[in-house]
């Protein structure tokens, strides 16, 4: 695929698994978080791409975050510029059409777990810590954090991570509701891969309905989305993958979905 600062990108089947390969701490930069928001819209526009997995290049970092080096002399114009890309990036990575899931493979923070946090789902190594440390060092999760992370595991444990800076193990995450799935150390990669492969047996089509309509959930009642998904399952009969699946059914095999 095409080159992406500091992403190693490859296509396995419909599934594109992207590296953030950064070392030693596979840091997020200027160039990667742009890269990153053109390979979202990349994939968007690959049809034949139905999901992502995401993880960290060695065994040690998921994702640091931020180099703290580049806030160091206090320029509001970098905080800026950082600020807007970091939002950019993991906006785009939440608004994926397909399914994205982190694979946690060690440390994340900071921006590492933003980054997590702004994919579907997460699977994590039971070696790894999480955490969003920003105000021990003065500022605050800006990449989404305040809010992903309140919507994950509820207030309190937002406050108790965010406000307290307290580092949360893989059993913890679990318990919490802030991974979905705990796997042993240097498996999180395979595990992502084989559910992203689950990904590609639904419709891709009726995958990015249902996900634009679970999202939403966050941001009005109920009440609200319930004509949605009745507008959107109509709209479904619009699309080429509909007749396939339902066909594929009655004809007892397996469908070819075409996203579209």
């Amino acid at each position: 695929m095409q080159d992406y600062a500091n992403l190693i990108v490859e296509k396995r089947g419909h599934t594109a698994l992207v590296t953030i390969a950064n070392p030693p701490a596979n840091t997020w930069t200027y160039d990667s978080l742009q890269a990153l928001k053109r390979l979202v819209a990349d994939l968007n526009a690959d049809r034949d791409i139905y999901a992502l997995v995401i993880t960290g290049e060695g065994e040690k970092f998921f994702s640091a975050g931020a180099d703290l080096k580049l806030f160091a002399d206090g320029d509001k114009g970098v905080a800026a510029s950082m600020t807007i890309l970091f939002g950019e990036a993991f906006e785009a990575l939440s608004a994926f059409r397909g399914v994205s899931i982190a694979a946690i493979n060690g440390y994340a923070m900071g921006g590492g777990l933003e980054c997590a946090l702004a994919c579907d789902l997460r699977i994590a190594e039971e070696q790894v810590q999480m955490a969003l440390p920003e105000a021990a060092v003065g500022l605050l999760p800006c990449a989404g954090g305040t809010q992903n992370l309140s919507h994950l595991v509820g207030e309190g444990w937002a406050k108790r991570m965010i406000l307290c800076g307290e580092r949360v193990d893989a059993a913890s995450a679990l318990r919490i509701g802030l991974v979905e799935e705990v796997v042993v150390k240097g498996s999180a990669r395979d595990s992502a891969l084989a559910l992203a492969e689950k990904v590609g047996r639904q419709s891709p089509c009726s995958v990015t309905a249902c996900k634009t309509l679970v999202q939403a959930a966050r941001h009005a009642p109920p009440a609200a989305n319930l004509i949605h998904e009745r507008e959107l399952f109509i709209k479904l009969f619009d699309t080429e993958d509909q007749r396939e699946g339902v066909q594929a059914f009655l004809q007892k095999r397996t469908p070819q979905w075409q996203n579209r």
